[in-house]
């Protein structure tokens, strides 16, 4: 399958006519049908249904046509990224995190970096799921995470990065948001979200809220569930700070607990390269001098 046949496929999947497409392709007509004929046989299935009006996509014609148009999307990136990184980069390092809040100091961070090492660009990878799995097959150079997801992995290094307390969520105009520290007794007859793959700390912090029997509680698929639910008026929730993404939208009250998360950054042991020992020090020294940031 070549790049001409994925294009001659998606341009007739859009016209549903052979002459119209040829001519958009700029290739005559039995041209253009030899290509789609050859793209055929190839994968062994029709893709499109001749009639004397044109053509028309068969139900496994129409959703390999959608595969080939997210492919060629893909292509395109992947074309475009490898044309911007050869002009100006020779090396690259990715850090592998969750959501872009998870690192409030990452873009000063980069901004730092690359102002020390002008051929190394610094990629973001955002993996709400599996991002340890893919960090593990060495499809990213740093992971960010929380220490104790980091027990018993062999051939990482962990490099501690900040602490981060655990704070209560609520719209602007709560009573909540009022207070400077908010204690057990205050969620009393409210409704707490819970769930959505809350880490274990903050998973032992809402069931002991849960079974004083004070407490309501509304299960949440995820972090942007929760927010949404906060933000529509159906409850409050408890989220770790490195979540907040300091927008406004929301209150965020410190927690009277004794819970907390170990937020670090692994790379891989064989990964010596001087620019990625460079960039982890930026890194820690922009937390190290955030000791008054809300984390």
């Amino acid at each position: 399958m070549t790049t001409k046949q994925i294009d001659y496929c998606i341009e007739l999947a859009r016209t549903l006519n052979f002459s119209r497409a040829a001519e958009n392709m700029f290739v005559s007509q039995p041209t253009f049908s030899y290509q789609i004929r050859l793209l055929e046989e190839e994968v062994g299935f029709e893709i499109f249904e001749r009639s004397g009006k044109g053509a028309s996509l068969t139900p496994a014609g129409a959703q390999f046509a959608v595969f080939l148009v997210n492919m060629r999307e893909e292509l395109k990136r992947a074309i475009e990224q490898g044309q911007n990184f050869s002009a100006k980069y020779k090396d690259r390092i990715t850090i592998s995190l969750m959501v872009r809040q998870a690192l409030y100091f990452l873009p000063e961070a980069i901004r730092i970096f690359e102002e020390r090492e002008h051929n190394v660009q610094i990629e973001p990878v955002f993996q709400y799921e599996n991002g340890i799995d893919s960090f593990l097959r060495k499809e990213s150079d740093i992971f960010f995470t929380l220490k104790e997801q980091t027990r018993q992995i062999p051939g990482i290094h962990v490099h501690d990065l900040f602490e981060s307390r655990i704070y209560l969520i609520t719209r602007r105009d709560d009573m909540l948001a009022e207070k400077n520290l908010i204690t057990e007794s205050d969620l009393y007859g409210r409704t707490l979200m819970i769930g959505g793959g809350s880490p274990p700390a903050l998973k032992a912090v809402q069931h002991r809220l849960v079974s004083t029997g004070k407490i309501n509680y509304f299960n949440s698929a995820d972090h942007d569930t929760t927010l949404t639910n906060v933000a529509a008026g159906k409850g409050i929730c408890l989220a770790p700070g490195f979540l907040n993404d300091h927008s406004d939208q929301f209150s965020w009250i410190p927690y009277d607990c004794k819970e907390s998360f170990s937020c670090v950054l692994c790379t891989h042991k064989d990964d010596n390269r001087k620019s990625l020992n460079v960039f982890l020090e930026i890194m820690k020294e922009l937390y190290c001098k955030a000791v008054a940031f809300p984390l």
